[in-house]
């Protein structure tokens, strides 16, 4: 089958602009490791962040349903290593086989710290005991390429990564010196689309389409079985801790990506008539601070205590309804297959838009942020569709 890329055409681009790293013996040996045998070993370097994390895991499932026998292993930040314990390898079922963590944003703050050298050590020494076949980098920075020196190599192994930036997306071009081969996508690709191009060029198999593919993130299990988060303050204001509440996600690194707070009180109130409770998260003292002067103006609204990536789990997993601009813990609703309506402002739908359930509505776009009947509208739809 004709791939949708070519790899000794990425080959001779690479040369065009003084690469030497990509070379179509290479490419060749990437499908006598995944035939011979059926049991490569893999390594994933996906350090963070936390909806990069997330838009990687349909990998894992690529990986497991092609190559059963496989080890997978994957290499990430310490925080965001409760992203992938619900795709653990158990007895009962085969997912990532190792989580291997690492601190460097915590290490950089203790850089001459003895046990910050010893924490180091131990995770090299950690990369040096297996062999891997193949590893896939997908993020495109020199932080996680070095990632890939320090892991020990099969002979003929393939460091596959990403040859060229999408657009709207961190990219540093001194990377690619760091692969075997680098993988040229489109300037405009999903980075759930992303990941499967580096994985599909490493491995020398077609390009995974999500028409005929769409998407796997966590086990129903996991989801189904997530418990139920006690807030005191829901709780206490409706006796009930399973009332109906939504839960709006308004804050984000980057100040251009939030919806103004005007439109969020307009929505809260129209959501608050329909007898909602809107819970307002928040991740730091200035979030804190929005969320109360949103709250301060919807009844009932509340404000939470801080809560833990595995908390927002749970607390995602029973809301009603999930409105949230492009963040992480939107994209944990949308990966979940919760009624989730993710808002645009100032980034590109088709970079992250959940495209994989009629669970999720995406509004707005760069520049043109959703007005708040429309926004509304969406809310009214997809729990209308939920309660059915």
């Amino acid at each position: 089958m004709t791939k949708p890329y070519d790899n000794r055409a990425m080959a001779s681009l690479s040369q065009t602009q003084g690469l030497q790293h990509t070379s179509v013996d290479q490419t060749d040996q990437a499908g006598l490791i995944t035939q011979e045998g059926g049991a490569p070993k893999i390594l994933i370097v996906k350090l963070s962040s936390l909806g990069d994390v997330l838009h990687t895991l349909p990998i894992v499932w690529d990986l497991r349903k092609r190559l059963p026998h496989a080890q997978i292993d994957w290499i990430i930040e310490e925080a965001y290593v409760p992203l992938l314990k619900p795709l653990e390898t158990t007895n009962t079922f085969r997912g990532i086989d190792r989580i291997i963590p690492l601190a460097f944003r915590r290490w950089r703050k203790s850089l001459w710290s003895r046990s910050t050298w010893h924490e180091f050590r131990t995770m090299r020494q950690i990369l040096q005991a297996t062999t891997y076949d193949v590893i896939l980098e997908t993020q495109g920075l020199i932080k996680s390429a070095l990632v890939c020196t320090l892991a020990k190599k099969s002979a003929h192994a393939v460091v596959a990564g990403l040859g060229n930036a999408t657009e709207y997306s961190g990219y540093e071009p001194l990377a690619r010196f760091f692969y075997t081969q680098a993988v040229q996508v489109p300037k405009q690709c999903h980075a759930v689309d992303r990941a499967r191009w580096v994985m599909c060029s490493a491995m020398d198999w077609p390009l995974i389409k999500r028409e005929n593919e769409p998407p796997q993130f966590y086990p129903p299990e996991f989801v189904k079985h997530l418990p139920i988060l006690p807030l005191e303050d829901l709780s206490s204001a409706t006796n009930d801790p399973t009332a109906p509440y939504v839960l709006c996600f308004h804050s984000t690194a980057r100040a251009a990506k939030r919806w103004a707070n005007e439109s969020w009180i307009d929505l809260g109130k129209s959501l608050a008539k329909e007898g909602y409770r809107l819970v307002l998260p928040w991740g730091s003292t200035s979030e804190r601070q929005v969320s109360e002067f949103i709250a301060s103006h919807i009844p009932g609204a509340i404000v939470p205590r801080a809560i833990s990536i595995e908390e927002a789990y749970s607390l995602v997993a029973h809301a009603a309804l999930i409105v949230g601009v492009d963040t992480g813990l939107t994209h944990v609703a949308a990966v979940l297959g919760k009624p989730t309506v993710e808002i645009y402002c100032d980034s590109p739908r088709w970079k992250t838009e959940g495209y994989w359930s009629n669970q999720i509505a995406n509004h707005g776009d760069v520049g043109h942020p959703p007005e708040v009947a429309e926004v509304l509208a969406a809310c009214q739809r997809l729990m209308m569709q939920s309660s059915i």
